[in-house]
């Protein structure tokens, strides 16, 4: 399994000090079928725990995942469970597009947004 973060993600991952180790776990929790909410095609809300506190009162992930080959899970989006309580249907609909092109990407492809900074690849440690 494949496991990516977008740019956005990488950036608000830094800011909030969420680890490549925090999104591994959270990764194979989501592969062992431990996901929050199905939101349509592969997208998924899933709860992550905040350094010092635990899941409910931490942060809400929204991620890609395809459990068929390529077997793939990408972070797109995330928020505080006080700062947001949910996404538009705006979003909901944006992500679900993003995440549904991700997920037919050939791995030529990946390695094009790899290359080009668009996304990263969480390292499991």
């Amino acid at each position: 399994m494949r496991v990516f973060k977008n740019k956005w993600f990488v950036r608000w991952a830094r800011a909030e000090g969420v680890s490549d180790s925090d999104l591994s776990k959270a990764s194979a929790e989501i592969d062992a079928g431990q996901v929050g909410v199905h939101l349509g095609g592969c997208l998924f809300k899933k709860r992550l725990a905040r350094k010092g506190s635990g899941k409910r009162s931490g942060y809400r992930v929204l991620v890609g995942y395809k459990s068929t080959s390529p077997k793939r899970i990408i972070f797109l989006y995330a928020f505080a469970k006080n700062a947001k309580a949910n996404i538009s249907p705006k979003e909901k609909e944006a992500l679900t597009l993003v995440t549904e092109a991700f997920m037919l990407a050939t791995d030529e492809e990946v390695a094009l947004l790899l290359e080009a900074g668009s996304l990263v690849e969480v390292h499991h440690e």
